[in-house]
């Protein structure tokens, strides 16, 4: 019997309590619990601690952890006396000690028991704050369903069938939880060269609720909801997502530092206010730069006329800043999403649910109760379009859950789309969502551009659908950029950084190196994570330019400040494979595979380094799976260049050069955006090594090259005319 068994049962104790309630901390704690090897429950004891250190960050600093080393967290957390002195101490009793799960060596049994005593401690403390703080003991979802059907019985549920996620995408509700301060757009993208004219923007700050009934915080928030998506499908404004506004709830920041940091040219203030039936919106429109009232009203109606007021806003907005609106745009800020108001109240409410989630967030109680409230909402006006878009993205929240893991809930998703559409086909969230199915779960990217483009043609400031659009590979690169410059301009929330991170690739892959560290600079100045930006530096190392060598230094160096995250990166296991380091590629390998963190994608590379080490029966196993996935994805869409790739290596490997070279010739016809990724890879894998003097592989590689200086060429002149050389 372990010496430490006492501890472990203690700790079952606190993992059979927070079950279906702290979904990420139950699932490292019952990896813990169920562990029998001393380097996983010290592994797993640090997962533990990370979930709860990344959650503090998140709620008591008000960023995100990323990928931030821990030590660093809890220091801040201590300084600014966000947690007790006690639990600091045990934090970072466990942080240093749990540093042997990931780095197996000589170490005294005797020191688990402090490990767990201490993460013993630390989650009790947890559980208290979350109670106190986030609502932990949240009422059972039964008892919601009970309380919403008092008002009337909610319709039977939508009859579905399941199908499991592989990935998702942002929701285009907007639904993230954490934002942060950002720089001057324009600055960023003219590497240091200002705008000479900002142009009609606008961003929508969060509304004051003048009232105490916090309860009714939602009515305030769909109120600067509604505006917002009024104001966006005005084709001549650019407007800032709902998120890049929200960061600033609370803030004593001057408007002209927020102006600045939104690169908006308008800002629009409000507060709300319901009183029984009646009620009042004060509004006022000011010009960030010179902090002056270009607009202000004090609106007093009935609740009845909510819809018409928010209509009246947004077109009062406009004319103010001397846009002039289409009848087409008019006709689309008039249109009522709702005739009845009970239905409204009931949408409203389901999607503050959704906001409070976040993008990547999953939790059951919340995701449970946003349903009940939206059917709610159609029990009352079965033709509310948005509702079935917002139930839509519930039931792919859904598919993160463990008990739909092996379901499928796809086709849903695609028929409340589609049922949206028949109620209103002019519905830019609902033509989102539907791209995003034929994405996922088609692979049919065709069809994908298609639903996108119908939800910009509606909604031109939709970012989710520029940033989405980075994953396409029909565009060539000069695209590329300009989605994700159109996406940063419009999402100043979390998610800048990503995009400004997504740029600095595509700008590497165009032969850019110099633009694309300007970049990964921005990030680091933006959110200070210097881990980030160096694995920025060491993926654009190996990935792009192919210095293998001076990609493990990067990696090394990060080691240096997290000795955890990279050590278990699968780029160290492929630098490592493609440097002739074979042994050592599989030691990382299986250090990766025993933190879970291997993908699917990752099959052919797997196989590879089991082939390179003698474990031939394993590399076929896997050599199997990822032609079994690749073919599929070719079954579903025949010109996916990087399935034809993949399975050409297989081939390569496995001793058949003709099918190598018949899927190489199927990848170079349909590769056509010219990155450096390719040229990279082409010339370097050691997985096609058997195929190098083959002149027919010569051929593709020369074609594969003249594309890229091609490419590369246009993206310079392009540049040249944007003056961001």
């Amino acid at each position: 019997m372990a010496i430490w068994t006492s501890e472990i049962k203690e700790l079952e104790k606190l993992y059979e309590f927070i079950k279906g309630q702290l979904l990420e901390l139950e699932k490292e704690l019952r990896k813990l619990v169920k562990a029998d090897d001393e380097n996983m429950i010290l592994l797993y004891s640090r997962r533990c601690l990370e979930v709860i250190i990344t959650d503090l960050c998140e709620c008591e600093l008000k960023r995100p952890r990323k990928t931030e080393p821990l030590k660093g967290i809890i220091d801040k957390l201590h300084k600014e006396e966000k947690v007790p002195s006690h639990i600091i101490s045990s934090m970072h009793g466990l942080n240093e000690l749990s540093t042997y799960g990931a780095h197996p060596k000589d170490f005294d049994p005797e020191q688990m028991k402090p490990v767990l005593v201490n993460l013993d401690i630390i989650i009790k403390w947890y559980l208290k704050y979350k109670e106190t703080g986030t609502g932990l003991k949240a009422k059972p979802s039964e008892v919601i369903r009970q309380e919403i059907k008092s008002t009337g019985d909610v319709k039977k549920d939508i009859t579905i069938s399941r199908k499991r996620l592989a990935s998702i995408l942002g929701g285009l509700i907007g639904i993230i939880a954490s934002v942060f301060a950002v720089l001057y757009f324009s600055n960023i993208i003219g590497n240091g060269k200002q705008s000479k004219e900002v142009g009609k923007s606008i961003a929508v700050l969060p509304f004051k609720l003048l009232s105490d009934e916090s309860d009714k915080q939602y009515l305030a928030d769909g109120m600067v909801d509604a505006i917002t998506l009024h104001l966006s499908k005005i084709k001549g404004l650019r407007v800032m997502s709902r998120t890049s506004g929200e960061q600033y709830r609370g803030t004593t920041k001057t408007i002209r530092s927020i102006g600045k940091e939104l690169d908006v040219e308008y800002l629009l203030e409000g507060s709300f206010q319901k009183l029984g039936d009646d009620i009042k919106v004060i509004v006022q429109l000011i010009k960030a730069d010179e902090e002056s009232h270009e607009w202000a009203n004090e609106y007093n109606c009935k609740w009845s006329e909510i819809f018409s007021l928010q209509s009246e806003i947004a077109q009062k907005i406009a004319k103010e800043m001397s846009i002039v609106l289409s009848p087409e745009e008019k006709e689309y800020i008039n249109k009522a999403p709702t005739a009845d108001l009970r239905a409204y109240d009931f949408y409203l409410r389901g999607f503050d649910e959704l906001w409070k989630l976040g993008q990547h967030t999953v939790d059951r109680e919340s995701i449970e109760k946003a349903e009940i409230l939206f059917n709610q909402a159609l029990q009352y006006d079965s033709s509310f379009a948005l509702t079935y878009v917002g139930l839509g993205h519930v039931y792919w929240k859904k598919s993160y859950l463990p008990e739909y893991e092996s379901k499928s809930l796809m086709d849903t998703v695609l028929a409340l789309a589609n049922t949206a559409l028949s109620y209103d086909n002019k519905l830019a969230e609902a033509y989102y969502l539907r791209g995003a199915y034929f994405y996922f779960a088609k692979n049919d990217l065709k069809k994908t551009d298609e639903e996108w483009d119908k939800a910009i043609q509606v909604n031109p400031n939709q970012w989710h659908v520029y940033a989405g659009r980075l994953f396409l590979p029909s565009s060539d690169l000069i695209t590329q950029i300009e989605n994700s410059i159109k996406a940063a301009s419009l999402n100043h929330d979390i998610g800048f950084s990503d995009l400004l991170v997504d740029l600095g690739n595509e700008f590497f892959n165009a032969g850019f190196p110099e633009k694309a560290n300007f970049y990964y600079n921005e990030v680091l100045k933006l959110d200070g994570d210097s881990v980030r930006y160096l694995y920025s530096l060491a993926y654009g190392e190996h990935e792009i330019a192919g210095n293998y060598s001076k990609s493990l230094e990067l990696l090394a160096k990060i080691c240096t400040m997290d000795s955890i995250f990279l050590k278990l990166d699968i780029l160290f296991a492929l630098n490592y494979l493609f440097t002739g380091q074979f042994e050592k590629s599989m030691l990382c390998l299986t250090r990766v595979k025993s933190s879970g963190r291997i993908h699917e994608v990752d099959n052919h590379r797997i196989a590879f380094i089991y082939w390179t080490n003698g474990y031939k029966k394993e590399a076929e196993s896997y050599f199997d799976k990822s032609m079994e996935m690749n073919l599929k994805r070719i079954g579903s869409r025949s010109d996916d260049a990087n399935a034809h790739y993949e399975i050409a290596c297989i081939y390569a490997v496995r001793g058949d050069r003709e099918k190598a070279i018949e899927h190489l010739k199927l990848f170079n016809l349909y590769e056509k955006n010219g990155d450096l990724f390719w040229v990279t890879y082409i010339k370097n894998d050691p997985m096609l090594n058997s195929l190098r003097k083959e002149p027919r592989f010569q051929q593709i590689v020369i074609d594969v090259e003249s594309r890229h200086r091609e490419e590369h060429e246009n993206v310079r002149k392009w540049l040249e005319e944007q003056d961001m050389l």
